[in-house]
């Protein structure tokens, strides 16, 4: 039986809380509903811990950082030490302004591609092999102000939606524990 470990990237705080940036700590709390555990959590490795749970064969923690967006990355390497989790177990999924809104894309390695909390956990990992899921937040349009877009909330048509867009990412983080990678990548990427 293997250790994994799923790390959604987002800012602590309300005001925070259902902005563009913080989809991956909404695709946590999906997954928290969808695995019927949406109690009470540890506050361990400078971020909210769940688990483990059982999906199949594996175990799963589930890790919300409350180090701010830009250093996720420490709190990521303190778990991965903790729960002695390989990077290859290890699945982080964040916002990406360049993908269209509510598009999923699982990779198992890549660059930041400019996100800093994806930087920063490469970084602290100090590898590029880190398996990552991206939920598209773009508009399609290039904003001038990226920074107030990824803190922007959801305008009223992207919030009768977001629920069915964090449920595929719960699926696709679901996939990534029970298929192949491969597999998952195929499964998560097509619209489902």
């Amino acid at each position: 039986m293997g250790v994994r470990l799923c790390v959604g990237l987002g800012n602590p705080g309300i005001e925070y809380a259902m902005t563009r940036h913080n989809v991956g700590w909404l695709a946590i709390d999906a997954l928290l509903k969808r695995l019927g555990a949406e109690g009470a959590c540890e506050y361990r490795f400078s971020g909210m811990l769940w688990g483990p749970f059982n999906i199949e064969s594996e175990k799963i923690y589930l890790l919300k950082p409350l180090t701010y967006m830009n250093l996720s990355g420490h709190s990521v390497a303190q778990a991965a030490k903790g729960l002695s989790v390989k990077t290859s177990d290890i699945l982080v999924v964040y916002d990406d302004v360049n993908l269209p809104f509510g598009k999923l894309r699982l990779r198992a390695k890549g660059s930041a591609g400019g996100h800093n909390g994806m930087a920063s956990v490469i970084a602290a990992l100090g590898t590029l092999e880190i398996p990552r899921l991206r939920i598209g937040t773009g508009k399609g349009e290039p904003t001038e102000d990226l920074i107030s877009f990824v803190l922007s909330p959801f305008d009223d048509d992207e919030m009768k939606v977001l629920p069915e867009i964090l449920d595929r990412a719960a699926k696709a983080v679901v996939a990534w524990v029970t298929l192949d990678m491969e597999r998952a990548i195929s499964y998560a990427n097509s619209s489902l």
